[in-house]
Formats: C-alpha cells, sequence, structure tokens
C-alpha cells in the first residue's frame, strides 16, 4: 500500500434476503464439514494483506470499487488484471469469500491481514462474516489498521480495543502463541502521526506494528512491516530492521509482492511498475526476505496482497480469458504455466516460498475435479440450472422438475481421472432434509456402472447440510446422481457437486 494509494469513504453493507436465499454474515460452520474443511495444513507466519472493500448488484445493491479510476464494471474495471471471479461482492459469504479461504489453502498462507477502516466502516460491517467463513477453512484473521480521516494515537487505542472486544471470541482471531498470545495490528502509514506512546495502553494484548524500517520510527510499536511491494526488489533497510527487531524482543514482518501496476485504476499516475516478469519478481522478494544478509531473518512474512486489484499486486487467480478489447495483462507464462493453469500460479508458488520459510513441506491440495466442469441434468425448474452445482458456491443451486421423480445430474470430470469421494452440500441456512439417490460413473457419456447403490442421507444444518459418500478408488469421466426422493422438497437438490480423488 505506497503512500500514492486512494483512500476510500466508508460505506453502509445493504444485504437483502428472500426466499431460500443465504444471508451474507453465515453462523460459524461446526461439526464435520467444519473440519474437513479446515483440514489444509497451512503457515500462520506468512500474511497475505486482504481486501474487503468490493462490491456488486447482486450483495450490495451497487459496484463498489471495481469503478475506480472512472470505470464501468463489470467488464471494465479499475485494474491490469481480471478476477477469475469476476467483479466479486467481499460480502458474498458463502461465494467469493469461501473461495477466497479455499484458494489462501491452496497458497499455504494461514492468515490474512484484513484492511479495516474505522468503526462502523463498510469494511467493519463485513468483519463477522469473513471472520466466519475463515474460521470454517482454518484462516486466521489479522487486522491492517488504514489512515482513515481524522486517525490518532488514541483512536488507533481504541480501535484496538474495539476489535478485541467485538471480534476476540472468534476461532479465526489471529494471536501468535510464541509472543504472548498476542494479536497482531498493522498500521499502515504510521510516520504520519509523530507520537504513539498511547499504544502502550494495549502492548500487552496485542503486537502493532509500524509501517517503516526507521528504528527510530518505531517507539512503543511491538514491531515493523514494510508493505511497499516495490520497495521489495531492494529491500532497503531490511537487514537493519530486521536486525534491531530481533536485538528487541519486536517481531520484524517485511512484505514482498509479485508485481505492481495501477495504470488503470489511477490514470495518470506517476508511480513505477514492477513487472511480474513470470514470477523471477516475486521470487526475487522472496529470497531477499528469507536472506539473512538482506532480509534480516523475517518472524513473519506479509504478502502483499492477495486481493488489491487496484495495484496489480495479487497472488488471488486473474482470469486467463479477461474480456477483450480493454487490454488486460493475465498471469500466462508465469512459472511456465499458461491458460487457466497460470490462473493459479502465484497461489502454488506461494505454497513454495511458505515451505521455504517454515523449513517444510506443504503438502498440495487436493482439488475438486468437478468445479466448473461441463454439467447436465434431466430437468431443472426456473434459474436453478446445472451449472450452479458446480460453481463453487454454495448459495446457488440446482433443483430439477417438481414432483417428477427421479431425477439426475452429471457431471463431466473432462477425461478419465481417479476418483473415490463426492461431497454434496445444500445451502448452509436451509433446514434438514433427506435425499435418497445413487451414485453411477462411466467412461462415455451415459454413465451406466453404480459405484453406491441407492440409499438415504441427511443433510442437516448441523453439520454444514454437507454429505460425503465414499466409494472404492474407480477411473471415471462421467458421475451422476440418480435421485428418487427428498423429504424436504418433491425435487432433486444440489447446491455443489465436488468430486476428489481421495
Amino acid at each position: 500500500m505506497p503512500k500514492w494509494r486512494s483512500v476510500t469513504a466508508a460505506a453502509v453493507l445493504l444485504v437483502t434476503s428472500g426466499l431460500m436465499s443465504v444471508p451474507a454474515g453465515p453462523a460459524l460452520a461446526s461439526g464435520k464439514a467444519a473440519a474437513a474443511a479446515a483440514a489444509a495444513p497451512t503457515a500462520t507466519d506468512v500474511h497475505l494483506f486482504y481486501y474487503p472493500w468490493y462490491g456488486s448488484p447482486s450483495v450490495y445493491g451497487s459496484y463498489r470499487h471495481w469503478q475506480q479510476g472512472g470505470h464501468t464494471p463489470p467488464d471494465d474495471i479499475g485494474a491490469d488484471l481480471y478476477p477469475k471471479l469476476g467483479a466479486y461482492d467481499s460480502g458474498d459469504q458463502n461465494g467469493a469469500v469461501a473461495q477466497h479461504m479455499r484458494w489462501i489453502q491452496q497458497s499455504g498462507a494461514g492468515t490474512i491481514v484484513y484492511s479495516w477502516w474505522g468503526q462502523g466502516s463498510y469494511e467493519d460491517g463485513l468483519a463477522a462474516g469473513v471472520l466466519a467463513t475463515a474460521a470454517r477453512y482454518g484462516i486466521k484473521v489479522a487486522w491492517h489498521l488504514e489512515p482513515y480521516s481524522g486517525r490518532t494515537a488514541a483512536s488507533t487505542v481504541a480501535d484496538i480495543n474495539y476489535i478485541n472486544s467485538r471480534y476476540g471470541s472468534s476461532p479465526a482471531f489471529y494471536r501468535d502463541a510464541a509472543h504472548g498470545n498476542r494479536g497482531a495490528f498493522y498500521v499502515f502509514n504510521s510516520l504520519d502521526v509523530t507520537d504513539w506512546s498511547a499504544l502502550d495502553q494495549v502492548s500487552s494484548t496485542s503486537i502493532v506494528l509500524a509501517q517503516t524500517t526507521d528504528t527510530s520510527k518505531v517507539a512503543h510499536f511491538g514491531g515493523m512491516y514494510t508493505y511497499d511491494g516495490i520497495a521489495g526488489m531492494t529491500a532497503p533497510g531490511w537487514k537493519n530492521a530486521g536486525d534491531y527487531c530481533k536485538a528487541n524482543g519486536l517481531v520484524w514482518s517485511p512484505s514482498v509482492a509479485p508485481g505492481y501496476i495501477d495504470d488503470r485504476a489511477v490514470p495518470g499516475n506517476t508511480s513505477p511498475t514492477v513487472a511480474r516478469d513470470n514470477g523471477a519478481s516475486y521470487d526475487k522478494e522472496w529470497q531477499n526476505a528469507l536472506s539473512p544478509t538482506i532480509g534480516g531473518s523475517p518472524t513473519w512474512v506479509s504478502v502483499t496482497s492477495f486481493n488489491e486489484w487496484h495495484e496489480g499486486s495479487v497472488i488471488e487467480p486473474a482470469s486467463s480469458t479477461p474480456p477483450a478489447g480493454i487490454g488486460y495483462q493475465t498471469f500466462n507464462g508465469a512459472y511456465g504455466k499458461t491458460g487457466a493453469a497460470a490462473e493459479t500460479a502465484y497461489l502454488d508458488r506461494t505454497r513454495y516460498w511458505v515451505g521455504q520459510f517454515t523449513g517444510t513441506t506443504v503438502p498440495p491440495q487436493n482439488p475438486n475435479l468437478a468445479l466448473r466442469k461441463s454439467i447436465t441434468a434431466s430437468s431443472h425448474t426456473q434459474n436453478y440450472v446445472p451449472a450452479n452445482a458446480v460453481d463453487g458456491n454454495t448459495g446457488s443451486y440446482w433443483e430439477s422438475a417438481n414432483h417428477a421423480f427421479p431425477q439426475s445430474i452429471t457431471v463431466d470430470l473432462g477425461a478419465a481421472s481417479d476418483v473415490s469421494k463426492i461431497v454434496l452440500t445444500l445451502p448452509p441456512s436451509w433446514g434438514a432434509r433427506t435425499q435418497t439417490l445413487s451414485v453411477l460413473g462411466g467412461t462415455s457419456g451415459t454413465p451406466t456402472t453404480t459405484l453406491v447403490p441407492s440409499r438415504s442421507y441427511t443433510f442437516s444444518p448441523s453439520t454444514g447440510n454437507t454429505v460425503t459418500i465414499t466409494f472404492p478408488a474407480t477411473t471415471q469421466r462421467y458421475l451422476r446422481l440418480n435421485i428418487t426422493a427428498n423429504t424436504g422438497w418433491p425435487a432433486g437438490q444440489v447446491s455443489e457437486f465436488q468430486v476428489y480423488r481421495q
């Protein structure tokens, strides 16, 4: 977040609901569903700066932030890269935010640093929902205290106390066991205030980091960070800052970035651009951070950023096929990957560097083979089409014609694959119901081999309305659910049809 970054005023989140809709702020998941989601190993000492300031008509009521620089979403946005999820909404907890948490798991990082713009701000209004969603996936949440108008040392102390009181009981609230089980608060533009002695009031509960490498400017702080992804290419002052933190019992969290470009978000800007160079820039910044002679042996490593699209510093997947005629960049070529494979290249490379930082190998994720694959059904009603069952959003769903059992839904994995598990979900807010179904497989377009005979499966809110079906490993391309009964509604219903190797 370099000094030229724009500041957006707070707004009020508008949430509407209707029949069978999913609330913007879900309750914490529990039981088997939460355990399954949180199973992926991550490193809580790697922190990703996370921005919850985006809005879209479907949730917020209009576009928010995407139009920065005078653009017209959804195709034309204030960014030089285009999100794989499109112009999404930060309040879409079961859609975009849940997908973010799955991607963060894939990156191996275990903590997000939540951009927070003051009490009652738009971002404050979304914080509880993000914490709840993060908890479902085992992701922790630290805090980025942004320079809202009128911020002072005293107001910062009040903010920290407010955040600790309001959100501190969440299982997703980040606490560093190695430093007194305290929470983490990064203060952006900390040099705007000269006297930070008020921070002594919260030092026993909170690690507060100054954004600087100037060791003369960190009295009363619990550590230092840099944020600036441009400076990360040369790491000025990093060694001295790291040594100072180590000698004085402070936290040192240098920030690394994959690149920087804000041409579309800030027309006429004069800030320098850091080209990604197919991943070489990201590797260089990580190497700087982890080199004892350059990076000062960090306590944590912070990544600028997961999703600051305006500055082009994202590791969140960017579309390999963005809207044409606008001039968007892509990740094509990153680490030798092209097309769809390149979209997640920076997540995968982050996972590599997490392993280098922690000295461990972070196991790769077991991907959902059915995600956004071709899918058909025997029927559907209204706009509850088959594609809803593979879109990664538990809030959308497929529903067959009513009062017309049996019904079926069939996913094409695109190629014969080893499979042994299916996970079915319904929207988390729905009441319990039992569906009776069987599973068929095949290598042609009409699955005929019975993998799992017909039986009844109960979807319960207490387990996230999730059902897991396992069977002996087999090689299949097409998988079909044959549904013959549903106690909750006279139709087949599936929110997510997920397929795994194990």
